[in-house]
């Protein structure tokens, strides 16, 4: 069974700091891609950032410079750390895991993480 566990969201003010981590089970996890995404109410889910099998980096356009995203094979996990948060950062978080070329994509349940003074 392919599970996708997120955690580290939470509520921060702007200007902060949150890391976020996606632990994979089920799959075999240097294989996929990895992605996180984001959505709030009445929107559609936004792509933030993603990391090839290859280690190879992507970012929406909204956090380019401010978030990174990282996997560690070893661990099954991948993580986004977002620095200089702002409130439109606003949004459930998912993870999302890939394999190039196969029907295979998996989501997390989501984190929320919201930005507000």
């Amino acid at each position: 069974q392919v599970q996708l566990v997120e955690s580290g969201g939470g509520s921060v003010q702007p200007g902060e700091s949150l890391r976020l981590s996606c632990v994979a089970s089920g799959i075999n996890f240097r294989r996929y891609d990895m992605r996180w995404y984001r959505q709030v109410p009445g929107k559609e889910r936004e792509m933030v950032a993603n990391i090839t099998s290859g280690e190879s980096t992507k970012y929406g356009n909204s956090v380019k410079g401010r978030f990174t995203i990282a996997r560690d094979n070893a661990k099954n996990t991948v993580y986004l750390q977002m620095n200089k948060l702002k409130p439109e950062d606003t949004a459930v978080y998912y993870c999302n895991a890939e394999r190039p070329f196969y029907p295979e994509n998996y989501w997390g349940q989501g984190t929320q993480v919201t930005v507000s003074s």
